[in-house]
């Protein structure tokens, strides 16, 4: 029987199949990316939502297995020699489980690299610029009289999109034929701009042909549907 007494935040999320891989996360563009992945790599898990409508990722039991207060984390029982490890961050948890099975990504150590900088781009590029315009599009910055931040945010997003679109060209899947983590990071952000964020128009996303069939060809994965929805929202 694996021992998650060490971590705080098992005690106010207790784990009822404490062998598994514990999942503490909510059904955000963010969340979903690492359940979509244990989902298609058929991993044993247990998920635990941490309500961020309840600002529960702001408890000090959360904290201390996450100090930037951010979904999702995770710890496995069973991580590197065997012993436990937590870990934040959603790239960082998409590449350790890659790394664990060997799947989702390429063996081969050049387009595991390349694999690797596409993950990069959402965390760094997709995410906190979707984020942002959906902040001033749909929530509270919608208020704000001057619309150049919204300006900026779409033209950036745009941007964005054709960089996708670009790479996407004569491709399947960011990486070719191959499905991958870098698919998985991104397809959550996309699906989110243009449903939950209600900026489809705003962007011109059906100007994105290659985009839109990835999205689609991503969405029909029955991993990725499950995926979308775990944990359930409370």
């Amino acid at each position: 029987m694996s021992d998650l007494t060490p971590f705080p935040v098992a005690a106010r999320w207790p784990a009822q199949y404490p062998d598994r891989i514990q999942l503490y996360s909510f059904p955000t563009p963010n969340g979903v990316k690492v359940s979509i992945a244990l989902e298609e790599l058929d991993l044993p898990y247990e998920a635990h939502a941490i309500n961020i409508g309840k600002n529960e990722s702001w408890t000090p039991e959360f904290l201390a297995l996450n100090p930037n207060g951010k979904i999702p984390a995770i710890i496995d029982p069973n991580g590197p020699g065997g012993k436990p490890i937590a870990l934040f961050e959603s790239g960082a948890i998409l590449l350790y489980l890659a790394d664990k099975t060997g799947r989702l990504i390429p063996s081969d150590r050049t387009r595991y690299y390349e694999t690797v900088q596409w993950v990069f781009f959402q965390m760094a590029s997709v995410g906190p610029m979707f984020g942002q315009l959906g902040f001033f599009h749909k929530f509270a910055g919608r208020e704000i009289a001057d619309k150049r931040p919204l300006e900026r945010y779409r033209d950036e997003s745009r941007r964005l999109l054709g960089v996708l679109d670009q790479r996407l060209a004569g491709r399947k899947w960011i990486m070719g034929d191959d499905y991958t983590i870098a698919d998985i990071s991104l397809l959550g952000w996309v699906r989110n701009l243009i449903g939950f964020y209600e900026a489809r128009d705003l962007v011109g996303f059906d100007t994105f042909g290659n985009v839109a069939a990835w999205l689609e060809r991503g969405l029909a994965r029955p991993a990725v549907q499950k995926g979308l929805n775990i944990p359930p929202r409370p």
